[in-house]
């Protein structure tokens, strides 16, 4: 799998406080602490009165187990407090009918959690193959371009936000698009995929790349119509390959430059950009396409406003260009890896959608420059 998205995966960093399952320590708390407690009621020569925390097992059981496993917990809990060899039930150290009771909501409260618990693993998989069909992951390579990509939604718990790529063949050659829809996380979801709808059906029927963003354009035009206020915009890059990889079209419509790694050396591929799609002002503000030769060993990186407009506490902007030409010798997945890694030390909380796309042509025969005269 080409694409790395964060849920689920090592960028996950939730707690298990906040949803994710409980550690294998918090399984080992209930028979511990029944254990502990026995041994050092046993061990000792005289009363503990620490009979009391055999209460806690119950409760500590449903963090982690089922209503079966609880009543079970609970039963040898309640046997023990009856044995008179323990001393666990004394006056005023442990009541039995009282941890009898807390046992018994235990199961109760186990067996919620469970149920609970099933149905979130089932929403959770019917969100996450409704997200994936929205954005799938990237193949390895798509006709002679190698692409690896990453994509961090803002929304904890989605694998989607307001950023989207896509690379696809097509008969007019090799297309790619990355795009950052205003605002972020759910919301942003349906015009993420009216946009991607839209670009690959370009791939298919549109030989132009400039109608092809004329397409983009429309579309989200026509999806605000439809809702009052719904000033809908967003950025889009799109990028077309020949055949042979050797020379590639670019068109940005607001969206951040690309940058071309050649050898250690990043340089902005910087064109004549278009006004953002959905504004209503493409016809008279279109992008102008810029054509760029390319030579074996070049890669493009793309990359959404959640990494270039990323600040430190200083607020100093997250510098791409020169960490990208430190990190340059690097093959693409662990390009990616060190360029996240070190946003994420360089930027103390991201709040935006993050996504990364590096494009590698395999190509067939050498170039040389830039078509306009300037390789970068």
């Amino acid at each position: 799998m080409a694409t790395k998205a964060a849920p689920g995966q090592r960028d996950d960093h939730r707690g298990w406080l906040r949803g994710s399952p409980p550690p294998r320590w918090v399984r080992l708390l209930p028979p511990v602490l029944l254990v502990g407690v026995c041994v050092g009621e046993l061990a000792s020569s005289h009363a503990l009165d620490i009979g009391f925390l055999l209460g806690a097992i119950p409760s500590l059981a449903v963090l982690s187990y089922g209503p079966l496993a609880t009543a079970g917990f609970g039963v040898v809990v309640v046997l023990l407090l009856t044995i008179p060899a323990l001393e666990l039930n004394r006056p005023g150290n442990a009541d039995l009918l009282t941890i009898s009771f807390i046992a018994v909501l235990s199961v109760f409260v186990a067996l919620v959690r469970s149920r609970r618990d099933a149905h979130l693993v089932t929403v959770r998989s019917v969100a996450e193959a409704a997200q994936l069909a929205v954005l799938p992951p990237l193949p390895d390579r798509v006709g002679p371009v190698r692409c690896a990509g990453l994509y961090r939604a803002a929304q904890r718990e989605t694998l989607v936000g307001g950023d989207f790529f896509d690379v696809r063949d097509g008969p007019f050659g090799v297309r790619a698009v990355m795009g950052d829809v205003q605002g972020h996380g759910l919301s942003a979801v349906g015009t993420v995929a009216s946009l991607l709808g839209a670009f690959r059906e370009t791939v298919l029927d549109q030989r132009d790349l400039e109608a092809a963003a004329a397409r983009l354009d429309r579309r989200l035009v026509v999806d605000s119509a439809a809702v009052d206020h719904a000033e809908l915009f967003a950025t889009a890059l799109l990028l077309e390959f020949t055949a042979d990889a050797d020379t590639v079209r670019l068109v940005s419509c607001g969206h951040p430059y690309p940058l071309l790694l050649r050898g250690t050396k990043a340089v902005e591929l910087d064109t004549e950009q278009g006004s953002p799609l959905g504004l209503g002002f493409f016809e008279l503000s279109p992008p102008h396409v810029r054509t760029v030769d390319l030579e074996p060993g070049d890669r493009l990186f793309l990359a959404s406003d959640g990494v270039s407009e990323s600040r430190d506490r200083a607020g100093a902007f997250y510098p791409l260009p020169d960490q990208l030409a430190a990190f340059a010798e690097e093959p693409p997945d662990a390009l990616i890896d060190r360029v996240w890694q070190d946003l994420v030390e360089f930027c103390p909380s991201i709040r935006d959608d993050v996504s990364i796309l590096v494009l590698t042509p395999c190509l067939r025969s050498d170039g040389n420059g830039d078509s306009d005269g300037n390789s970068g």
